[in-house]
């Protein structure tokens, strides 16, 4: 990032127009910049910086960092602030460009710090990518002369580590195996056209990249032979954006190529409150970058998102209105606040496969009427269910059926209630469908049994008694044939009695022997067999 005092700012009605089409910028719930993408095991990690919502001085208001990470590179959930400028015991002002890279068994976080009061990098350590990072100098790394800024770090395939950054006068040192100590002597003014911030430093194949913000900040890219170059410039990657700065990052990930930079998108966005933003590429066959464009749809999906699984509230693939923060229910994380009427959350990708019977969703501070209208592929998408989500003082679950949910779908969360802040969530799941067979007749794995009666007559049914009450737990009642063929399902919600009556007149199950299945929270509790 750079240190300019103009800048231009997108007209108001226009981005609100934008956000409602785009899925970039990728992060919607805070104002984010610097983009540092890392892939580590199988899961794409993106640190960023963060321009505070109120601006201080008319310049840059930066204090801490930011983590997210997808799978998929269409939903990221937000891991928070994982390092703040305070955590710096000679930190004044200022947390700028960062960037990741692992070693060791470890995360090194390169950081600038203190541009108003003279700019220096710092490297913070974890054990793992979301933190808690430490300093482990108490100092600076390294600076030279002034904007020590924007540090790139790189690899190399003999083990040599090296870290590039610089404002106008690019630099660079190697780094010693331990990443927080250099080793030589720095290499000022390295000859690159056009070079003005923010460089990113890789290798691909056998040739070596640095992309950066050049001229009227543009992003462009240079290639060489060698790790110190010389360099050889190679083009531009965008235009020159409509704010005052830009800052590339390039990452692979699961054979597909990303390109990352930010800009103004969002509402009341502008130089000094940018967003995070990805286009995907294709290399050509001598190892160029095409010139791209910056657009509002971003990459395509390289996975689905699993709803019978646990997601958390702050797993996004756009958004309207919303805020996150530190979660007080068991398992910490973040949960989503500042919801109001007609905030939504979008998920992309979702495989709802046979389909769902049920949603349950954590939620907390609720008001009356407060409500999640569950949608899909649009926010006025086809409503699969609506769960009333209010009366919640304190964390609770909350659930509702849902109909017409199969097969791959964007997912809407559409928030409806009175004024205000309407609630607090956590994290969300479905139940999906019984379906394929019974792997055991034996499986029985709680203590809550269940005896079984069938109820002939003029109402056929089947009466299902408790050894003790069903509270506070999702309750599927399933019918299978002897060979373990799903049927039916009798029953999918919740009940706090000892007993439960399940008509049968209105299911098309012929006479015969079946195995009726029940579970709790999807875990089956027992399998018994009854002629009906």
């Amino acid at each position: 990032m750079m240190m300019k005092k103009h800048f231009f700012l997108l007209p108001t009605l226009l981005l609100s127009a934008v956000i409602v089409l785009a899925d970039n910028p990728i992060v919607q719930t805070w104002y984010t910049a610097d983009p540092a993408p890392m892939v580590y095991k199988d899961t794409i990690f993106l640190y960023t910086s963060h321009d505070e919502d109120v601006t201080r001085n008319n310049f840059y208001t930066m204090d801490d960092y930011k983590l997210f990470w997808s799978v998929d590179m269409v939903n990221w959930t937000e891991r928070g602030t994982v390092l703040a400028g305070r955590d710096f015991s000679w930190f004044t002002d200022n947390a700028w460009a960062p960037q990741a890279i692992p070693r060791n068994g470890k995360i090194y976080l390169y950081v600038p710090l203190n541009n108003n009061t003279g700019a220096k990098i710092g490297v913070a350590v974890s054990d793992n990518p979301s933190g808690p990072f430490k300093d482990p100098l108490n100092k600076m790394l390294v600076a030279t002369g002034s904007m020590n800024i924007d540090p790139t770090v790189f690899i190399d395939d003999d083990g040599q580590a090296y870290l590039y950054w610089g404002n106008g006068n690019l630099r660079m040192v190697r780094l010693k195996e331990d990443m927080i100590s250099t080793t030589g002597n720095i290499t000022s003014n390295i000859p690159m056209q056009g070079f003005t911030e923010g460089p990113w430093f890789y290798k691909r194949k056998s040739l070596y990249y640095l992309v950066y913000a050049g001229s009227s900040e543009k992003i462009s890219y240079a290639t060489s032979n060698s790790p110190t170059g010389p360099w050889t410039f190679k083009g531009d990657i965008f235009d020159r954006p409509s704010i005052a700065t830009n800052h590339p990052g390039v990452v692979d990930y699961k054979g597909h190529s990303y390109c990352f930079y930010h800009n103004g998108a969002l509402p009341g966005g502008g130089s000094f409150k940018r967003s995070v933003c990805v286009e995907e590429f294709t290399y050509g066959a001598d190892g160029s970058i095409p010139k791209l464009t910056m657009t509002k749809n971003g990459p395509a999906a390289i996975a689905t998102l699993d709803p019978y699984k646990r997601v958390e509230a702050e797993t996004i693939a756009f958004s309207s209105g919303l805020k996150t923060q530190v979660c007080t229910d068991s398992g910490a994380g973040l949960n989503v606040s500042s919801i109001n009427n007609g905030d939504y959350i979008k998920v992309k990708e979702v495989d709802f496969k046979d389909g769902a019977t049920s949603f349950e969703a954590r939620i907390s501070s609720s008001v009356s009427n407060a409500k999640i209208e569950i949608r899909l592929d649009n926010q006025n998408g086809t409503l699969i269910g609506t769960c009333d989500v209010s009366g919640a003082s304190t964390w609770t679950t909350k659930s509702c059926k849902v109909t017409g949910a199969s097969g791959k779908h964007d997912l809407f969360f559409k928030f409806v209630g009175g004024s205000g802040d309407l609630f607090k969530f956590n994290w969300w799941k479905f139940t999906p469908i019984p379906t394929g067979t019974i792997k055991s007749a034996k499986n029985v794995t709680r203590q809550d049994r269940f005896e079984i009666s069938f109820v002939n007559g003029g109402n056929k049914a089947l009466r299902l008694d408790f050894s003790q009450p069903v509270q506070q737990q999702n309750l599927t009642v399933g019918v299978y044939d002897l060979s373990g063929k799903f049927i039916t399902t009798l029953f999918s919600g919740r009940t706090q009695s000892s007993h439960l009556v399940l008509p049968l007149n209105n299911f098309r199950i012929n006479s015969g022997v079946y195995l009726v299945k029940m579970s709790l929270d999807n875990s089956v509790v027992q399998v018994k067999s009854i002629t009906m």
